[in-house]
């Protein structure tokens, strides 16, 4: 197991873009303990990796709105997606690992969680990367993948002195109790033991992040 203890938490707001990547980033900052976010969208909403050119993206996706996550990857468009995230503070081994690494086994177990529901879904060894900017059309190596070649989730990571950040999306939505089955079966995979709790989110922390870093056009239009 990655983890001897995890925190499961099925944030019941369904946020805004900028709020979503806020309590992320919040989460990274005071974790004590490694945390498993699940949540919802409010508004039609697409993310944008660290690294991404948002001049062109918009063209792939008109009509939504969008916000520049602190993590790698690609375009993601939430409308229909699963979205998580797993938060291992500092002193946790997979802080450690390098991306590759990190990935993959947070990865191993997805695939054992969507395996009831997703029947052949593997991981990607790379072979029909596209380069593309769209996450969903470019499995690189780890990602998911269904059987029949469909990437199905995929991530961006970043480390910090605080920890790991790993925000994940999967490309198929389901009901909310399918959603907290998806959670717990993560969660088994990840943990050798873990709880359901709540997070009480303190506003003003979230409401500066938002203002400094995810609605600010300087923020989103970087390049």
């Amino acid at each position: 197991m990655i983890f001897q203890q995890l925190q499961v938490w099925l944030d019941p707001v369904p946020r805004s873009g900028p709020e979503a990547m806020a309590v992320d980033e919040w989460l990274l900052e005071t974790a004590k303990a490694p945390v498993l976010r699940v949540y919802q969208w409010r508004g039609e909403w697409a993310t944008l990796g660290y690294f991404g050119d948002l001049g062109p993206a918009r063209d792939t996706l008109p009509g939504v709105s969008w916000v520049r996550r602190w993590t790698g990857g690609g375009v993601v468009d939430h409308r229909a997606d699963w979205t998580y995230s797993v938060v291992a503070p500092s002193g946790e081994a997979l802080a450690g690992w390098r991306g590759a690494q990190s990935y993959r086994r947070i990865h191993e177990a997805l695939v054992v969680a969507l395996q009831d529901e997703q029947r052949g879904v593997h991981l990607s060894a790379g072979e029909a990367q596209t380069g593309a900017t769209m996450c969903f059309d470019n499995p690189v190596n780890h990602d998911l993948v269904a059987a029949d070649g469909r990437k199905l989730a995929g991530a961006g990571q970043r480390r910090t002195r605080h920890g790991l950040l790993h925000q994940g999306s999967v490309a198929a939505v389901c009901t909310e109790a399918g959603s907290r089955q998806r959670a717990v079966s993560l969660a088994a995979g990840l943990a050798t033991a873990w709880e359901m709790r709540d997070f009480q989110i303190p506003q003003a922390r979230i409401t500066e992040l938002v203002r400094e870093r995810y609605a600010n056009d300087a923020w989103t239009w970087r390049r």
